[in-house]
């Protein structure tokens, strides 16, 4: 299920989709979970303008991601953060909703 309006806080995980053509989420982030940092805004959509198409209004969000999450039991430290700004349209809710 795709969110359209995550709030900070709220847990997500990345679409794991592989699509062809111009993409601006990183494949090392594709199916992983992260935390809601915040909403940078609206932006119009850059894989849609990478075209020469219409583009359509979508949110942009920081999402903060722990090392763990991203590179498993390969790591040096796994408490570590990275932050990644990625587009509403790539992002579901988990079940859990907030994180704790």
């Amino acid at each position: 299920m795709t969110v359209a309006n995550p709030k900070p806080a709220d847990r997500v995980r990345v679409r794991a989709d592989s699509p062809p053509g111009h993409v601006r989420t990183p494949w090392y982030l594709r199916g992983k979970t992260g935390i809601v940092e915040r909403c940078l805004g609206p932006t119009l959509n850059p894989e849609q303008l990478a075209y020469g198409l219409p583009a359509n209004s979508v949110k942009l969000y920081r999402v903060r991601f722990t090392m763990a999450e991203i590179w498993g039991e390969y790591c040096e430290a796994p408490n570590d953060t990275l932050d990644a700004e990625v587009f509403s349209h790539w992002l579901e809710l988990e079940e859990t909703g907030r994180a704790s």
